[in-house]
């Protein structure tokens, strides 16, 4: 177990609205649920139940938002990954499913809103197309979202409109979904951390669950507490370390993030002139938008596993320049990486690991709007509606042998074979 840590060297960490400071558990407590995680699966099932007057309290081991949560590119993207393969095996809540895949977004407005929640929320984002065959899936995701009578603005835009509206001419088109959007991640789990003490949950920081007893009461063991609880959620994603059998069923990715230097307004002008989230098709994707101050925040995976921001920089520099030719003298103030948990089949992992004790994690890259989801989901499940849980827990988890004793490895050889893919 890893010993408590503070915040990587990210813009958003230099950037949060406050720093948290969270006492540690040093006493014996007993509350109706305890959240393993402070990360926004987490801090959406906390939110969730103290809503509804639920007594509950997270414990984190770290800082709120220390891992993907506040690390993330800030992309609140629909759907959920995977979204076909659980489709495939309940044709019948087709709609359903659908619904599940914007529900995050429905969430993150509707708090954000509520409690006042200062993360620079903007709607707009594209996915740009590199190639014949991406423009083509392009056309699809429109033609569902026109029969799904979409409420947000949308539609496909010409190779002309795509490089007048992002300043670059790298891409043949785009869909454009003013539904989807952009934010900043570590802010927004913050926001959700207070509003949930605001309604009565207690926040642990540097304070990691090491054992679990399990019984018709669950007691979560700290270095200095403990907690008894009706039910418990494992909610560390990539970072869970709690339960060895979570670990062999995914892959922990790193990912990598840049931001420059504040953009003048001259280059405003023609790089991303219209605020936009933007992303591409590739299986090693690149992505960026602009940040509330105007910096391009930039983001991609390499095969590197470290957290050098010299080295990291240098990696990205040429990628964002094949886009942004006219960033060639602007200066790189933050580099960070994260890890993420990819699963083999893409699908997000929820289920039980005991009647009272459930985990949700593994959502490939898609985490912005499926952890709010799935934080709703498993609060409704503790509360006795399973409909959602059912469904998404429906479709079972694929061990990785070895994964344990040699992911960086398996990731590696990962990231070299759809690298490849990418260039066909």
């Amino acid at each position: 177990m890893p010993f408590a840590q503070e915040h990587t060297g990210s813009y958003y960490a230099a950037t949060a609205n406050e720093q948290t400071d969270y006492p540690r558990l040093k006493d014996d407590l007993r509350v109706d649920v305890c959240v393993i995680g402070g990360g926004f699966t987490g801090l959406s099932a906390a939110l969730s139940l103290a809503e509804r007057s639920y007594n509950v309290c997270i414990l984190e081991a770290n800082r709120i938002g220390w891992g993907a949560s506040g690390r993330n590119g800030g992309q609140m993207i629909g759907g959920i990954s995977g979204e076909e393969k659980l489709v495939e095996k309940y044709p019948e809540h087709a709609d359903l499913i659908w619904e599940m895949g914007w529900r995050g977004h429905d969430i993150i407005r509707d708090r954000v809103e509520r409690y006042a929640i200062d993360c620079d929320l903007k709607h707009g984002y594209v996915d740009v197309a590199i190639k014949p065959r991406h423009l083509r899936d392009l056309e699809e995701a429109e033609i569902k979202l026109s029969r799904r009578n979409f409420p947000y603005e949308h539609g496909l835009m010409s190779r002309q409109e795509t490089c007048d509206a992002l300043g670059t001419d790298a891409y043949i088109g785009a869909l454009k979904n003013m539904g989807c959007g952009h934010l900043h991640p570590l802010n927004l789990a913050i926001g959700e951390a207070k509003a949930a003490e605001s309604l009565g949950a207690a926040i642990f920081e540097q304070s990691a669950a090491l054992k679990i007893d399990h019984g018709e009461s669950v007691r979560v063991s700290t270095a200095e507490g403990s907690v008894t609880a009706d039910f418990v959620l494992l909610a560390g994603n990539a970072y869970q370390f709690l339960d060895k059998s979570l670990r062999t069923r995914f892959l922990p990715v790193m990912s990598f993030i840049v931001a420059t230097e504040p953009l003048s307004d001259d280059l405003l002008d023609v790089v991303n002139p219209h605020d936009l989230a933007v992303c591409d098709p590739n299986f090693l994707l690149k992505y960026y938008r602009l940040s509330a101050d105007k910096r391009l925040i930039f983001g991609n995976r390499f095969r590197y596993l470290g957290e050098d921001k010299d080295v990291i920089a240098a990696n990205h520099r040429p990628m964002m320049l094949d886009i942004y030719p006219q960033l060639k003298d602007v200066r790189i103030d933050y580099g960070w990486g994260g890890t993420i948990a990819v699963s083999i089949n893409r699908v997000p992992q929820l289920g039980r690991l005991a009647p009272n004790v459930f985990y949700s994690n593994a959502y490939s890259g898609h985490g912005v709007n499926v952890t709010q989801l799935a934080g709703e989901v498993v609060a409704d499940a503790m509360c006795g509606t399973m409909e959602r849980f059912d469904i998404l827990a429906g479709i079972p988890s694929m061990r990785i042998p070895g994964v344990n004793q040699f992911s960086d490895a398996l990731v590696n050889l990962g990231v070299l074979w759809y690298g490849m893919k990418d260039k066909l």
